[in-house]
């Protein structure tokens, strides 16, 4: 019977053959000096974990803005993001300082990684969902939608982001009977691609099923909305709220949907032989260091700070600050 060395559960020859990739891998991210890469990284990231805290904060410490579900939302995708950005910056660093990781860690970087990725994409499809419930249903949305019902919805939310990559983990490590294994560096598209041929189709069909509904929904949605107010008026002006509204949700569903078509193109081309292995680490690199960062580097501002209340309080928490100094002194 021939083991392929993308194998899970296969001979310590083939977590040897996946070794030598990743040492490989380091070596081509050295040799075209894609350490520089981090640069855009560690901007994306900087200017998120800087406004993301500070939207939080206003969302968390105002009792009205706790009480509205869509800025609850709006809370769970800037704190997904934050966890996403600040493991991907500190893996990518890792990786490019050479620091070697066991199997158990890397496995652990990726599900966090994976699970933080899926928990900002669904909230975002419940985002669309949520402003057509409160255009098409305004009477009954908030007895439909409390508080409480939106935190056990989120609690799922996760719960739903985890189960995959977790099980897949769990998997990798039950499966692979202890097979001592470090390596150079540690990347989901690595992780993912040591599993054998029927895990990776079960994997290509999550992706696709998850990338599927979530299109669907809100696709079906932003439509929907059109066509419930294109007779009230709001979309008549050319620069009119509505529609710079709608232009600025569609290119940041762009900007966050884009990152995860890419990586599923990655996992194709990585497992076929004629694809040298330079093209692999460069798509891979430009895809982690600055498309997957930057849609979550835009988000606070796109999203978070068009909503006149976050505005609103986020000033007025400065201007109590500022008050509070001016009396000290």
């Amino acid at each position: 019977m021939n083991i392929s060395p993308y194998d899970i559960g296969g001979t310590r020859a083939s977590w040897s053959k996946m070794s030598n990739i990743t040492a490989e891998w380091y070596e081509i991210l050295q040799s075209w000096h894609m350490e520089l890469f981090l640069i855009p990284t560690a901007v994306f990231t900087a200017l998120a974990l800087v406004a993301n805290p500070l939207l939080l904060a206003c969302i968390l410490f105002s009792r009205a803005l706790r009480q509205e579900t869509r800025y609850l939302l709006l809370a769970n995708t800037l704190l997904a993001d934050t966890v996403f950005l600040a493991i991907n910056l500190a893996n990518l660093a890792c990786n490019s300082l050479a620091v070697w990781m066991t199997r158990p860690l890397c496995g652990l970087v990726t599900a966090a990684s994976v699970t933080a990725y899926c928990s900002s994409i669904l909230t975002i499809t419940l985002m669309a969902a949520d402003t057509y419930a409160a255009v098409r249903w305004p009477l009954h949305y908030r007895n439909r939608l409390p508080p409480s019902r939106t935190r056990k919805i989120l609690a799922a939310v996760w719960l739903a982001a985890a189960m995959y990559p977790v099980s897949l983990m769990i998997v990798m490590e039950v499966v692979e009977e202890g097979v001592p294994w470090r390596q150079a560096v540690c990347l989901v598209l690595l992780s993912l691609s040591s599993m054998g041929e029927e895990m990776m189709v079960g994997l290509h069909m999550y992706f696709f099923i998850c990338a599927a509904l979530c299109t669907a929904l809100i696709v079906y949605c932003y439509a929907r909305l059109y066509a419930v107010t294109k007779t009230s008026g709001i979309w008549q002006s050319r620069y009119s709220r509505a529609r710079v509204t709608l232009l600025s949700h569609a290119v940041m569903l762009l900007l966050y949907f884009g990152p995860g078509l890419v990586f599923t193109v990655e996992l194709v081309l990585f497992r076929r032989s004629s694809v040298s292995r330079d093209v692999s680490v460069w798509i891979n690199t430009v895809n982690m260091s600055v498309l997957m960062p930057l849609p979550r580097a835009c988000a606070p501002f796109l999203y978070g700070l068009r909503y006149r209340e976050v505005y609103y309080t986020l000033l007025a928490l400065f201007h109590r600050r500022r008050l509070s100094q001016v009396t000290v002194a």
